[in-house]
């Protein structure tokens, strides 16, 4: 059943791309929100999740206000996957004019001042679209990390997707990705990393919202070790067809501290920088798994109905293809 699965699964992202991209651009929008108007009355897992999550952004949120915004949530998914699908067949024209970015003179500064770049995202809006304007608005090639996914071959097509849009993929497992990144930074090189979730034993404690989950270190390490500048970056979507996003100012390396102290003040800084874009547009922060350490610790997790706990996600989620 497990290989069954996998087919399918890399059946159905075949399909997307494949078949979605065809579509006149006003069909795929009104079919990425049927389909996420039908996942949102089925009330699934994700959904449910995602509305536990709005939870801890909007505390003073009402029920209603909550199944609200997780039915914006879902419609706003469902546009990052119908935009994903058709980027590949986006012309140069569309893909500059689909971003407005603010504040991109940090990026562009930055970017010729020589020390290399990196660029750190959370799960809000559509990474790949803001990722394709830099290649071809900008004309910078960048080096991403992503997470090998089952089946082997859903992995290919999401590596192929993001190079075929000008990104250097690198995988996120062997142990090689760091010193690769470094190397890139270096040679006053750009990196992008999706940055709003670790929950390996390397994250990097901060608080969230008023409650602690873990951060990737990556993006302060790399920062310390090549005197990169490191940007937060945040996305969202309004009633346009037009993405919009913020560069926000560097994150300084602190003067003082051991290598983890620095890491872990750069990287609540970033947190802090991610909060200010997830406050304001909560719809479009796309976090439809476990985040905060409370919902994973089984002794602190809530209780199931049948009196169990969680202990944590297992599932798999491709579109963090770029932690």
């Amino acid at each position: 059943m497990s290989g069954l699965g996998d087919r399918l699964t890399d059946g159905a992202y075949a399909l997307g791309w494949s078949t979605v991209k065809k579509l006149p651009e006003p069909v795929a929008a009104r079919l990425g929100r049927t389909i996420a108007d039908l996942a949102w009355k089925r009330r699934g897992k994700g959904v449910q999740r995602l509305e536990s999550n709005y939870a801890r952004v909007v505390p003073d949120a009402t029920p209603e206000r909550l199944a609200e915004l997780s039915r914006a949530g879902m419609r706003s998914y469902l546009r990052y996957w119908m935009e994903s699908f058709r980027l590949p067949a986006w012309s140069a024209e569309r893909v500059r004019t689909g971003f407005d970015p603010k504040d991109v003179h940090n990026l562009t500064e930055a970017l010729a001042s020589g020390r290399g770049v990196i660029l750190a995202l959370p799960h809000l809006g559509n990474w790949d679209l803001a990722g394709a304007w830099v290649t071809t608005k900008l004309e910078t090639p960048f080096t991403t990390v992503a997470e090998r996914l089952k089946p082997e071959s859903l992995y290919d097509r999401f590596v192929a997707y993001r190079e075929g849009l000008g990104m250097e993929v690198l995988p996120h497992s062997g142990g090689t990705a760091f010193g690769t990144l470094a190397r890139r930074l270096r040679d006053g090189g750009l990196v992008c990393l999706v940055s709003d979730r670790d929950l390996s034993a390397s994250g990097v404690e901060v608080e969230f919202f008023g409650e602690a989950t873990r951060m990737p270190a990556g993006p302060a390490l790399l920062a310390q070790q090549t005197g990169a500048l490191l940007l937060p970056v945040t996305l969202w979507y309004d009633d346009s067809p037009v993405m919009q996003g913020r560069v926000h100012p560097p994150i300084e390396v602190p003067e003082t501290g051991t290598r983890a102290e620095k890491a872990s003040v750069m990287t609540q800084a970033l947190a802090d920088a991610f909060a200010t874009g997830i406050a304001d547009h909560p719809e479009d922060w796309h976090m439809l798994q476990r985040l905060w350490l409370k919902d994973l610790d089984p002794q602190k997790a809530p209780e199931n109905p049948d009196g169990s706990r969680n202990a944590g996600d297992t599932q798999q989620d491709p579109e963090k293809g770029t932690s």
